[in-house]
């Protein structure tokens, strides 16, 4: 590596086209602050602009005490099934088919009505339901939007109140698709660890230390682990967030249509721009693509910016069939036994795995169960795999490093399954 220049953006572009033309790959650290200078015989704040202006563009990545490193420019790991793999796919985070509501029905019980441009952006019906879901876990008052699934909704936020270079404080390990979209979005992600109970309000509190300027939370069903926020905790970390009313909080309550665990509220009274993200999803099926944003006013008026008529508002087609379908009776019943059904399944594993004597999350939500390991969880992954075990491994949750563990998705399992990978995950670790 060579890097060239006097000035900060000579010094950015000698960067840039070493790694556009691959003489700087991913994971390779840059000079320290100081040797560069030394070594360009500039002053220091000159290097450190530079370096900043690699982070803002996505190109570097800043690792505080380890220094600044090249970033991996790829679209990175993603959610979904391996459709042509022969295993059994316990690692897709999809929802059960079968629960799924008929979304063609809607169709049918509601005729369509064409909407021009210049009407308002969610239909009167929709948002009150939104509304009055909404009201008894936010502060008064609040606005509610629409957005394309809750990654979109957070992505929207994150682009509304913050620019490239910020630090988001996000769970360790982390959901996929908000380490992705950090990533494309040049912001730097701070993990902040999670137990049996949620976020760890220590841990959150050194993470706000360093100058966060966002969190992003799971109350319910966090992915991977499954974790629910308890009340206990949210009063702690409530505590912390109220020492920093500057800090945009952003909840992303994915699972709610679905969840067996109570929402309990992190929000302090002085938090000033606050979202709340309810994803309809898991419970109607990816394809809905749709998540509801209660907010603060003035978050409510910048996100709108971003959802504006003609440009990105969310289809009312979709609309009509999603706001059907919450009120259908059918539908209704439909979630409640999804409900009762993630939750069995979750426990038959949970129980199968005890009776091997391997410890898990137990007592969670949502898709998934978490396996915490103290090995080398890619090798056991390979090794379920040649038994015919379809799972996640912990290194692509991991905001910076690896997080030891297991994901497996348990929608879709069944009681002689959970028997069947309890025994092999017994016999993967010796």
């Amino acid at each position: 590596m060579r890097i060239r220049g006097k000035s900060a953006a000579e010094i950015f572009d000698s960067v840039r086209a070493q790694v556009q033309s691959q003489q700087l790959l991913p994971g390779q650290g840059l000079p320290p602050v100081r040797e560069l200078a030394a070594q360009l015989d500039v002053n220091r704040n000159t290097v450190a602009a530079a370096y900043k202006r690699l982070v803002a563009a996505g190109i570097a990545t800043a690792q505080g005490r380890r220094g600044t490193t090249i970033r991996g420019q790829g679209p990175g790991e993603q959610e979904g099934a391996l459709p042509d793999s022969p295993l059994v796919d316990l690692a897709s985070g999809n929802p059960d088919p079968a629960w799924l509501p008929d979304l063609a029905a809607a169709l049918h019980a509601r005729p369509y009505r064409p909407r021009l441009y210049g009407e308002p952006l969610i239909n009167a019906g929709l948002e009150a339901h939104a509304r009055a879901w909404f009201a008894q876990d936010c502060p008064a008052p609040f606005e509610v939007d629409l957005a394309h699934g809750a990654v979109d909704a957070i992505e929207r936020l994150l682009g509304a109140l913050l620019v490239p270079g910020d630090k988001v404080a996000v769970e360790n390990p982390c959901f996929l698709s908000s380490i992705n979209l950090l990533r494309v979005a040049g912001l730097q992600a701070v993990g902040v660890p999670v137990d049996a109970e949620g976020m760890q309000a220590p841990a959150l509190e050194a993470a706000l230390a360093k100058g966060v300027r966002a969190v992003i939370l799971t109350p319910r069903a966090h992915n991977p682990t499954g974790c629910n926020l308890s009340a206990r905790r949210a009063r702690a970390l409530s505590r912390v967030l109220a020492k920093h009313p500057h800090v945009a909080v952003i909840l992303d309550d994915h699972f709610a249509l679905l969840a067996t665990a109570a929402y309990h509220s992190v929000l302090p009274a002085g938090t000033r721009r606050w979202a709340l993200v309810r994803s309809l999803t898991k419970a109607l099926g990816p394809d809905i693509r749709m998540a509801l944003v209660a907010s603060d006013e003035a978050t409510s008026r910048q996100l709108r910016l971003r959802l504006a008529s003609g440009t990105n508002w969310v289809s009312h087609l979709l609309q009509d069939m999603a706001e059907t379908t919450l009120g259908s009776p059918d539908a209704i019943r439909l979630m409640s036994r999804a409900r009762k059904d993630y939750a069995v399944r979750r426990k038959r594993l949970e129980d199968a795995l005890g009776k091997r004597g391997i410890a898990c999350l137990e007592g969670g939500d949502g898709l998934n169960l978490w396996v915490p390991l103290a090995t080398d969880d890619q090798a056991v992954a390979q090794a379920l795999a040649r038994r015919g075990w379809l799972v996640r491994h912990g290194q692509p949750f991991g905001v910076h490093e690896a997080v030891p563990g297991l994901r497996i998705t348990v929608s879709g399992i069944e009681p002689a399954q959970c028997r069947r990978i309890a025994s092999d995950l017994r016999h993967c670790l010796g």
